[in-house]
């Protein structure tokens, strides 16, 4: 079966649509110059919803200053089929957060490191982490995915978080798929 994937490669938040991804990470670097001591948390994760005729997935970025503002912006994907099988779409939520994690290259990251790192001593940080849209609950049908996913985003050198404390898949990339 062949199907057509709707890909938005472009980036988009409440006050702008339509940015690459050069201009998503411009708008975090001037997010995080503007409290060059500030404790900064760049999470990715990407959640899903099956319609009637099409699965949409929604990655989110989200650099949070603890306690003082966070700046976000999502990415749409619209894959033309029903994706009923869990785990297909589990490991596609992986995948898409792992993309966006993979744009933070060595260079950027670095760029993100230098803003904090004259400030380490005063109290500033920066912490990467992939957020994935899944839990370990006796309760929650993804337990059996965690330790396949979580190992997923730990290869990639940032920290894995899961519900409840994966909010940027579970929360803020939930609101839409819908």
């Amino acid at each position: 079966m062949k199907f057509e994937i709707e890909r938005n490669e472009l980036f988009q938040n409440s006050q702008e649509n339509k940015m690459t991804f050069e201009q998503a990470f411009e708008r975090i670097i001037k997010f995080m110059n503007l409290d060059r001591n500030g404790n900064f948390r760049l999470m990715i994760g990407t959640d899903s919803q099956v319609h009637d005729k099409y699965t949409r997935f929604i990655t989110g970025i989200v650099i949070l200053n603890e306690g003082k503002g966070a700046w976000a912006c999502i990415r749409k994907i619209v894959i033309p089929k029903r994706m009923k099988m869990l785990h297909e779409r589990i490991s596609k939520e992986t995948s898409l957060t792992e993309e966006i994690v993979s744009m933070f290259t060595e260079e950027r990251k670095n760029k993100m490191i230098d803003i904090v790192l004259p400030n380490i001593y005063r109290g500033a940080s920066f912490t990467m982490e992939g957020h994935l849209d899944i839990g370990a609950g006796n309760r929650n049908k993804t337990r059996i995915f965690v330790a396949e996913m979580v190992e997923r985003i730990e290869s990639m050198g940032i920290e894995p978080k899961i519900k409840p404390n994966s909010f940027v898949a579970s929360c803020y990339a939930n609101r839409f798929t819908k």
